[in-house]
């Protein structure tokens, strides 16, 4: 029964999400000593309202002058909508106002003639200085933010090589516990095994590898069955065993991972194993040693005089504060590709395009940040130069190749490595896809045709069969051979006319990008990448732009002690830390969420600087078709309290992760309610930051919410949907939260949402944090509050 708290709290009337918290608008005072002094050399009294579409940079420098030749200026308004006026005497209300029309964005080159033709100033060195150079920065000295320890080249190699070396045998720890397990249902339960597949059909691949595509085996193999939950992707390395038998035992095969779909994995092997593969299979997901390796090659180049006399020699200096950052005087002019960026997407354009060394383009959720990454990589290719395009996962990446190619379809793009999804955009520029087109690959299809064939005589010879078994398998090397050399020639004609090659910063690695350099890479996502990675690509250019949010999760590390010394910071928050808006952008108009959801976000972790577009602002799930709720339902923002009602969590058998069976059946019911109010399963999901509860929320579902997508915090950042019903699971006495405390995990939840978010938690437990108390108190104050004794019944 509810206690006497939860009943007070029910007894709440719930309070309907209207228009997000007001914010007060800031305005820059003019510079008081200035007010009455006339610009040298002005004969008439002007007044310059610049347009909106003015860069915070640009507004900085233009108050500067302004303050140095006596000019009045202020600035007003907020976020997209905030303009500079200049004035040669602020007191003259007949000055004469110059009319600048409104534009995508206007350079430094034709704002200093502004100046210069209306007030005979010349600003143009003041916007030749690096933007640090601006705010009193002595020549020599380095324009990083007070009080921030800079870390040396030489300290961050040593350093990080000893803690990847930590994270390394924390992976294979973990992998050889997984394949150790006396219970094998506990490793593939843990995500890192699959167990009872079979060989549904081997095939010939790129550079001669062969392809053996695994099923599950339930069913007899006659129907095709859902693959478990795992953490098995692309390019994972894996290994096949017998899945029943000693684990210990040698494994049949290993590989690549190539392809996942929600039935099948793909696994690329070099060579096809003689026997074995005709019973059912175990897969296990190992340490990927090659990728540990080629990070430490990586780090030993960044250190080394390899690094001082190749392209990225000055961007090194810069990101480790023994050189400033440098942007160019006059930033070329360029008209958008796409005609619907706002202000803030063509600032961070614009400072990007500035950029000799290094810039930073901070997208915070729904901002748009891949729309502004896609713009800035078509705007070099247009300058002529050659970019270098990757990101952390490859479904960030197969984004940017499908938007690149559907913006302009002429541009040659080649997606390095192998797409995870396989829609036709990625296929057509993908590496294999331009291989296959080339003069160089038609010969090598006849081998490919050989492979295969020669590759299905194998599976159906006997045990016995030595001797042609053995012929075989030499006609098969034979043929891999030469396939190999025809594709690499392939590969190598390929590479050399791609305009943007993409690719993951692990794909950075590989062989194809060796010998190549860009003028220009731009990495995506780099919040979420481990910075060592991300140096796999910055080494090959001159020239680095970084997109992303330090303010959501960062990289997942295994080793909780390499965490700790600081293997998880990434590159982009380290440089956000060291220059802040000399080098960044902030994105700030929203295109998911309704108003009450993003304001949250916005004044817990942005300074309450987001602004909702109107597309979105007042959005509800009542606007969708076909649904009809009621007002506390439809509310845009829901509480739903556990507190009192004995639903207290629960430690996991086969792990440390946590559960909490009542809270999980409240949020199903919650999930129900909606879908019988009209909202599409498909538009539902339900986020947890246990993984213990993700199985515990898919083992209790029912038939009818089996489109319900299920998942946890990491598994959802980068997604949306039109409702998110967030399980916090921890109900305790001693108040414990875990890192449920930490900001940017709960930022990633509540933000999927686009037009109702419910948060399902236990008040009295979780409000023993500060920062989680605040997160209730909004949703109690911008929603309506419901008791979980309502939702399920006694």
């Amino acid at each position: 029964m509810p206690s006497d708290h939860s009943k007070r709290k029910a007894a709440k009337k719930p309070k309907s999400a209207g228009t997000a918290p007001a914010r007060s608008t800031a305005t820059v005072e003019p510079n008081k000593a200035s007010l009455n002094q006339q610009a040298p050399g002005a004969d008439r009294s002007v007044q310059i309202q610049f347009p909106t579409a003015v860069t915070s940079r640009q507004r900085a420098v233009l108050h500067g002058i302004a303050s140095k030749n006596g000019l009045s200026h202020t600035s007003a308004g907020e976020g997209d909508d905030r303009y500079i006026v200049l004035s040669s005497n602020e007191h003259d209300a007949s000055s004469e106002k110059v009319e600048v029309p409104a534009c995508h964005a206007m350079s430094d080159e034709a704002i200093c003639d502004l100046v210069r033709s209306h007030f005979h100033i010349d600003g143009s060195t003041e916007f030749a200085r690096p933007p640090a150079a601006s705010t009193g920065t002595q020549q020599g000295t380095r324009p990083v933010r007070k009080g921030v320890k800079l870390l040396s080249l030489e300290d961050f190699v040593s350093r990080t090589l000893t803690l990847l070396e930590m994270e390394r045998e924390a992976e294979v720890a973990q992998a050889q516990e997984s394949i150790a397990q006396r219970r094998p249902e506990v490793a593939q339960a843990r995500g890192r095994a699959l167990l009872n597949l079979r060989l549904r059909d081997a095939e010939g691949g790129l550079l001669g590898r062969t392809l053996l595509s695994l099923v599950s085996n339930k069913g007899g193999g006659t129907i095709s069955v859902p693959l478990p939950a795992h953490k098995v992707t692309p390019h994972d390395v894996v290994e096949l065993r017998p899945s029943k038998g000693d684990a210990s035992a040698p494994a049949i095969a290993g590989g690549v991972v190539h392809r996942v779909r929600d039935d099948c994995i793909t696994v690329a092997v070099e060579d096809m194993p003689d026997e074995g593969l005709d019973q059912p299979l175990r897969l296990d997901k190992l340490a990927n040693e090659v990728t540990y390796r080629r990070l430490k090659e990586t780090l030993q180049s960044l250190g080394g005089a390899a690094a001082q006399a190749g392209p990225a020699a000055t961007l090194v200096d810069v990101l480790f504060g023994r050189a400033p950052p440098r942007f160019v005087a006059c930033p070329p002019s360029w008209q958008p590709v796409n005609a619907r960026l706002d202000a803030s997407q063509r600032a961070a354009v614009s400072r990007a395009l500035a950029a000799k060394d290094v810039a930073l383009i901070h997208g915070p959720p729904g901002t748009g940040k891949t729309t502004a990454v896609v713009e800035l990589i078509l705007q070099e290719a247009a300058r002529g130069s050659r970019v270098l395009a990757a990101a952390a996962s490859n479904i960030a990446v197969d984004n940017l190749v499908e938007r690149l190619t559907a913006a302009n379809p002429k541009l040659m793009v080649v997606r390095l490595g192998h797409p995870a999804r396989l829609l036709p955009q990625v296929l057509g520029a993908s590496l294999e896809a331009h291989v296959y087109a080339s003069d160089n690959s038609a010969l090598a299809r006849d081998c490919r045709r050989d492979i295969k064939a020669a590759n299905a005589k194998l599976l159906k010879l006997g045990r016995k069969d030595y001797a042609e078994r053995r012929s075989l398998r030499g006609e098969l090397r034979a043929l891999q051979k030469e396939e190999r050399q025809r594709q690499q020639r392939a590969v190598d004609e390929v590479m050399k006319k791609a305009a943007v090659v993409c690719a993951t910063l692990s794909g950075a690695l590989m062989r194809e990008l060796r010998p190549l350099q860009f003028d220009v890479a731009v990495i995506d996502e780099a919040a979420q990448a481990l910075e060592a990675t991300s140096w796999s690509a910055l080494l090959k250019a001159p020239k680095a732009v970084l997109a992303g949010d330090h303010l959501q999760l960062p990289p997942t590390v295994i080793s909780k002690a390499a965490a700790q010394k600081g293997l998880s910071e990434t590159l982009f928050e380290r440089l956000q830390g060291m220059y802040g808006d000399d080098i960044s952008e902030m994105l700030t108009v929203q295109y998911r969420m309704h108003a009450c959801i993003m304001q949250w976000s916005s004044d817990e972790l942005y300074d309450g600087r987001l602004t909702a577009h109107a597309s979105v602002a007042e959005h509800t799930l009542a606007d969708l078709k076909d649904v009809s709720l009621g007002e506390d339902d439809m509310s845009v923002l829901t509480l739903i309290d556990t507190a009192g009602c004995d639903m207290e969590e629960a430690a996991a058998e086969d792990s440390d992760s946590k559960r909490n069976e009542g809270e999980a059946r409240v949020t199903l019911s919650h999930a129900q309610l909606l879908i019988d109010g009209g909202v599409r399963p498909e538009d539902i999901g339900i986020i947890t930051p246990y993984n213990a509860q993700v199985h515990l929320l898919k083992e209790l579902r029912h038939q009818s919410l089996s489109a319900l997508e299920i998942s946890s915090v990491d598994g959802f950042q980068g997604r949306e949907k039109e409702a998110i019903i967030i399980s916090m699971v921890r109900s305790n006495d001693a108040k414990q939260v875990g890192f449920l405390a930490d900001r940017r995990r709960m930022n990633v939840a509540v933000t999927r949402a686009r037009r109702h978010c419910a948060l399902v938690c236990d008040s009295e437990t979780v409000s023993g944090d500060e920062f989680l108390a605040r997160l209730v108190q909004y949703f109690e104050q911008h929603g309506a509050y419901l008791s979980a004794a309502e939702l399920v019944p006694d």
